[in-house]
């Protein structure tokens, strides 16, 4: 698979993630929509654009740094998913997908940021 088509699966499934973040996040109590609705959304969205920073990076340097950034992005939504599941928003299936989306993203990262490494 060449860099650009790698770019593009990454690219996909965050946006995977984001279609089923939206749908689940409408299923939280009223009272999460100014707190944990609002920090998954600000960290998902935030995350979008490092990832297209990272895509667009000319540099390498810039290109780890915006990576580097994104893999930080994506600890902070591990934390809130748990944090959902922790107090009854979702349901275990719910956490099982949702869980393994972002470590599938945080798979195709770590590949991204080993194969620039090694230039």
């Amino acid at each position: 698979m060449n860099k650009q088509t790698n770019n593009l699966a990454i690219y996909q499934k965050y946006m995977e993630l984001i279609y089923y973040t939206n749908d689940l996040v409408k299923k939280f109590p009223k009272s999460e929509t100014f707190a944990l609705v609002k920090e998954i959304k600000t960290t998902m969205y935030a995350g979008m654009r490092v990832l297209i920073y990272a895509i667009k990076a000319y540099r390498l340097q810039d290109k780890l740094k915006h990576l580097n950034e994104f893999d930080v992005n994506l600890s902070l939504f591990k934390v809130f998913i748990r944090l959902s599941y922790k107090y009854q928003y979702i349901s275990n299936k719910n956490y099982s997908f949702w869980s393994s989306l972002v470590t599938d993203i945080c798979n195709m990262l770590g590949g991204w940021i080993n194969s620039c490494q090694k230039k």
